[in-house]
């Protein structure tokens, strides 16, 4: 039987924005992209200077370092909406303003060495939290942003996220 890890959520599982992200990660098991992850981007990211990181590819746009914040901010609420919905929690959750995250979230003062850690140590949270659901949370539903969503989405929509931001990082930032 092949387990809901590897199974690709479909579109009636997310709201049609998110299909992008989801369809940006390859196909197999969601943990093992979300694992794969942990050591790719710090990987990247490691060998970036400060200065680096305050680069902005153009005015008005985040800087490398801030692109980083919104990754962790976004997962961290990825991650909170997977873990209500599979506690079966049918509250809809809202949606957030990832501008005012970014502009209020302190991180072009951060080195880019802490905002790395930081991912680092949400992702394993993150992985802790998805890889000891069972088969029935994985496929459990609730709103956010007022669209339904599955917990399973939401883990391939964390991936995405990351792949997205981090395709666009290697593209513009470096």
């Amino acid at each position: 039987m092949t387990s809901l890890h590897s199974i690709r959520p479909s579109a009636d599982e997310h709201a049609a924005y998110y299909g992008t992200y989801i369809g940006a990660v390859p196909d197999g098991d969601i943990l093992a992209t979300l694992s794969q992850q942990l050591e790719s981007t710090p990987a990247l990211l490691r060998g970036l200077s400060d200065q680096q990181g305050m680069f902005a590819y153009a005015e008005g746009k985040w800087n490398l370092k801030e692109v980083v914040g919104h990754i962790i901010d976004c997962e961290r609420i990825f991650a909170y909406r997977a873990l209500r919905i599979a506690r079966g929690d049918q509250t809809p959750l809202p949606s957030f303003a990832e501008n005012d995250f970014a502009k209020f979230g302190g991180y072009a003062s951060r080195t880019l060495s802490d905002i790395t850690d930081e991912f680092q140590h949400l992702r394993v949270s993150t992985l802790d939290l998805l890889s000891h659901l069972d088969e029935s949370a994985w496929v459990r539903r609730g709103i956010a942003s007022n669209n339904p969503v599955s917990v399973r989405a939401m883990a391939w929509i964390i991936a995405g996220h990351e792949r997205h931001h981090m395709n666009i990082i290697r593209e513009r930032y470096l």
